[in-house]
This record gives structure tokens, C-alpha cells and sequence, in this order.
């Protein structure tokens, strides 16, 4: 699913996440064993398959979407759900459009959801069940919080260990990089890692948008356990993009975004998304910028650590400068030069000390 795509689909769902006025209406209409069609916006394309009813422009409240629901025809909100604009109306959409469903409601949710592009959302009287269609007509069933949060849970346990083998990866690779001994391997294995984490993460993110309300401290646990990958993203990115333009790194973001479940599991395909055309050779050494050793020294901001590297070339480099030679760099004045030299030195050792205890 496209980024793009997925948005669309997760704010569809806010709208209607426990928690919400809309989600309050649906579930009284669900306790009232009758059905409902509802439509999440309105534009020219909407007006023309309406057919019949009446125009409204009420302000949206549950119990109205409850009472309304109780006459034939469709309802039709504005976007964002705040407004009741027609009600009783009858939908026709284009007849000719595909749809896998059955049933006369849900048949017509389908269709109108992909000939307008709207969020389309049903309750089956029979059925109990509330279900989204997006603007591609695929139907997203509603999960009740108690389902929801064990969902939740479960990949939050999942994330956790995520997590434990990206940090050993990681202190792994500093230890590599401070020794000048680093492969492709090692560098495919952190990025594997970082793009588990952020897929699982994505994940959760999914779980809490349907949630609302109900997922606030599971919102919070997801924060703490993801805190600062972003930046270990960019700068893992950045210390190993191979050479050419500034957007370089962006594209290997992208090509390990676009990597399938069972290519991610894969490190010479994980190992081609990071450097192309070297994969044929996952031992081959490689050498890092630097900048995720200057990303861990306090205070030390992103242009300092550019013209830092982009003095000396490399981390070993670096890691051998003295802060006489630091202070050589355009920028750097005595006092960050010797912070700059002291932090990579406790850096070094502190690694080298978690690796030969």
C-alpha cells in the first residue's frame, strides 16, 4: 500500500476511532439493530448519484446519526465529520464499477466509495458489524478496543525485542567502525534492523489511529521505545550512502522502504538497497563518514559535524586528529574542538570496553 494511500485510509479511520462523536453514533445505531450508510464527504461527484431526500446542514451529533439512520436511504456527512449534510438520500452509483460484495448496502459502499473517492462507511443491520470502504473500495472492518489493544500489545512485545537486537547491532557496528573493521555485512544488518523496527513501529501507529482514544498509553510506550531511530536512520543513511548527490541517502531510504517482507529477510537484498552493485560481496570493507560517532558527542550541531567531515574524509581520520588539527576546521574554536576530541575518545572507549569486557 502506498504512503499516500495508507494516509487516506488512517484518516478515514481517526474519524471514526473510539473516542469520536461519529464512532459514539455508530455504535448506537449498532444497539438499535438497524443499518446505516454513510458517506465521508460531498462534492459534485457525490451531489450527482444522490437521488431524492433532503438537504440538512445540521451540526453532527450521535444521537442525530442515530434517529436519521432509522429511515431508509443513505447519510451524508462533510469531511471531517462535523456537519450533517442530506439524509433518506438514495446513492446510484455506476453500475459498471467491480465490486466483490453482495449485499444491496454494501454493494453500493463499494462502488460509491470508488467512483467518489469518499470514505464510505456501513452497518449491517444482520450483522452488527461496521465496516470503512476506502477510494479503492476495499473494506476495512472495525474491531472492537478489547481486540484492538491485544493487537496492540502483542506487536509491542514484538517492537520491544526488535529493539534489543538493533541496539546490540548497533553497539556491534561501533565497535567495527571505531577498529576500521567494518563489512558490508555489518552495515546491512543494522539497516535490516532499522527498517524492522520502523515497519513494526508503522505497525502500532496503525493500531493506535484505530484505537483513539483508548490507545493513549500504548501511544506513550511506542514513543519511548522509538525514540531517536529516526536520527540513527539518517545518520547510519548518511555515513554509508554511496558517494554522488545530495539525494542519495533519500533514495536508500526508499529502496529499503520498498523492500518486501521476504526481500528484508534477505541481507544480500538488504545489502544492494544500502550500496547497489556491491552486493555480490556482503565481506567487502567499507568505510564510514563519521557522523554516527559525532551524532552521540553532546551539543556538537549538524554544520559542525558536516565541515568536520567533510575536512578530514573519514572517521578514522577523525578518530586520529588532534584537537590542534580539529580546531584547523572553519567553525571550531578551541573549546568545541577539545569536546569534539574528548567525545570521540570516551566514545572509543567506552565502545571497545562493552565489546572486550
Amino acid at each position: 500500500m502506498s504512503n499516500r494511500r495508507d494516509e487516506r485510509r488512517r484518516a478515514a479511520l481517526a474519524v471514526v476511532a473510539p473516542g469520536t462523536a461519529i464512532r459514539d453514533g455508530l455504535e448506537r445505531i449498532v444497539r438499535g439493530h438497524t443499518g446505516a450508510l454513510i458517506v465521508l464527504g460531498y462534492d459534485d461527484n457525490v451531489r450527482d448519484i444522490c437521488s431524492g431526500g433532503f438537504e440538512l446542514g445540521a451540526e453532527f451529533s450521535a444521537t442525530r446519526l442515530r434517529e436519521l439512520a432509522k429511515m431508509d436511504g443513505a447519510i451524508v456527512l462533510d469531511r471531517t465529520g462535523t456537519t450533517i449534510l442530506r439524509a433518506a438520500v438514495q446513492l446510484v452509483p455506476d453500475p459498471a464499477l467491480p465490486t466483490q460484495e453482495s449485499g444491496t448496502r454494501h454493494r453500493t459502499a463499494e462502488r460509491v466509495a470508488r467512483q467518489t473517492s469518499f470514505p464510505v462507511i456501513t452497518v449491517s443491520k444482520s450483522m452488527s458489524v461496521i465496516a470503512v470502504y476506502d477510494d479503492h473500495g476495499e473494506r476495512h472492518v472495525l474491531a472492537d478496543s478489547a481486540t484492538l489493544l491485544a493487537r496492540a500489545h502483542q506487536a509491542l512485545a514484538t517492537l520491544e525485542r526488535y529493539k534489543r537486537r538493533l541496539d546490540e547491532a548497533t553497539g556491534e557496528l561501533s565497535g567495527l567502525e571505531i577498529e576500521d573493521r567494518v563489512t558490508l555485512r555489518d552495515v546491512a544488518s543494522v539497516a535490516q534492523r532499522l527498517e524492522m523496527t520502523s515497519r513494526m513501529a508503522d505497525e502500532i501507529g496503525g493500531h493506535l489511529v484505530e484505537l483513539g482514544t483508548d490507545g493513549g498509553l500504548l501511544t506513550l510506550q511506542l514513543n519511548e521505545l522509538t525514540a531517536g531511530s529516526g536520527q540513527d536512520r539518517e545518520y547510519l543513511v548518511r555515513d554509508y550512502a554511496p558517494p554522488g548527490p545530495l539525494g542519495a541517502g533519500a533514495q536508500l531510504s526508499d529502496r529499503l522502504a520498498c523492500l518486501t517482507a521476504d526481500e528484508l529477510l534477505d541481507m544480500a537484498a538488504v545489502a544492494a538497497a544500502v550500496r547497489p552493485g556491491l552486493a555480490d560481496d556482503l565481506d567487502q570493507p567499507v568505510s564510514p563518514r563519521g557522523y554516527r560517532l559525532l551524532g552521540r558527542i553532546p551539543r556538537l550541531d549538524a554544520g559542525a559535524a558536516d565541515r568536520l567531515i567533510a575536512h578530514f574524509g573519514g572517521l578514522q581520520k577523525l578518530l586520529s586528529a588532534t584537537a590542534a588539527d580539529l580546531r584547523q576546521v572553519a567553525g571550531i574554536d578551541a573549546a568545541q574542538a577539545t569536546r569534539v576530541r574528548e567525545g570521540l575518545s570516551r566514545l572509543a572507549e567506552a565502545t571497545l570496553l562493552d565489546r572486550y569486557p
